[in-house]
């Protein structure tokens, strides 16, 4: 057991997609419901905003120092250092206007998998998609309400895609030419000990799940095997990231919503940055190539 501290008074309303980015020795994150991009700099404790137009549910580096950012109309480039501007790169699910991407990660081959969820949380509208190459592919896996994740193995042969609602991860085998295989049941997590949320992996294959009103985060083996629970002092934790000069200061997002009056006051601290150190180090992101 281990204890998550503030490192970064942020108040997100649905802080998510935290992502440790070596080129600017920075851990970038989301607030989804703002909506805004951040950059936190761990050497000087800076924290920079910038505000987006619609929902965003992520941001992953590109090799030519913008983003390929996941908004609720599709894919967008977004140009940080120069106006903050987004450009739309492409669209997705322009017939479901209910739904918003929420999820993302990528592969060591530079393919981009990311998720679709309904933006009232109540209908099994979300879709998981493969970009490469400029090219939107939908995966073989049955549409759940919100999809989270997904996480992807070291060696890029495994996707663990997150069913929030279910409480339950599967383990997908990635094909060598980039398509899904048949699913196994990795974790199920209780209802009572919250709802899985963001995943990401580490270098040894364990993979950290946030856990959304379970005051915590775990680390499971690539067996299923609970290996770490790191406590909170804030009920909502959405993603965890693995970052810094030796990959293993761990970074947590947080959210304040669904939060009362009454909860707000005893969880000050809901919507904050948090941080710990972790044994395994994170798996450097690959720069996507627009």
């Amino acid at each position: 057991m281990t204890e998550a501290h503030s490192i970064c008074e942020v108040s997100a309303t649905l802080g998510e997609g935290p992502i440790w980015v070596a080129r600017d020795a920075a851990l970038w994150f989301v607030d989804i419901k703002a909506p805004c991009v951040y950059r936190f700099r761990p050497k000087d404790s800076a924290l920079d905003c910038w505000d987006a137009p619609e929902h965003i549910g992520w941001v992953i580096p590109a090799e030519d120092g913008c983003f390929l950012a996941g908004m609720a109309s599709g894919l967008h480039r977004f140009t940080p250092h120069d106006d903050g501007s987004f450009e739309l790169h492409a669209e997705v699910e322009t017939d479901r206007p209910g739904n918003r991407l929420n999820d993302a990660a990528v592969d060591p081959a530079g393919r981009v998998w990311f998720g679709s969820m309904d933006n009232a949380e109540n209908a099994a509208t979300g879709h998981l998609y493969r970009w490469q190459a400029g090219e939107i592919t939908r995966a073989k896996a049955a549409p759940v309400v919100i999809t989270n994740g997904p996480a992807i193995s070291p060696d890029g042969r495994t996707l663990y895609a997150v069913d929030t609602l279910a409480g339950q991860i599967h383990a997908y085998p990635i094909t060598d030419d980039g398509h899904l295989g048949e699913p196994r049941l990795f974790v199920t997590i209780d209802p009572k000990d919250g709802h899985p949320d963001g995943a990401t992996a580490d270098t040894e294959g364990g993979v950290w799940i946030g856990l959304y009103g379970g005051w915590a985060a775990r680390r499971y083996a690539p067996d299923g095997t609970c290996t770490d629970i790191v406590d909170f002092p804030v009920a909502n934790v959405t993603k965890i990231a693995l970052g810094g000069s030796d990959g293993r200061t761990a970074y947590a997002t947080t959210a304040r919503q669904g939060l009362d009056a009454a909860a707000l006051a005893q969880q000050p601290l809901a919507g904050n940055l948090f941080t710990f150190r972790v044994a395994v180090p994170g798996v450097p992101v690959t720069p996507v190539r627009l």
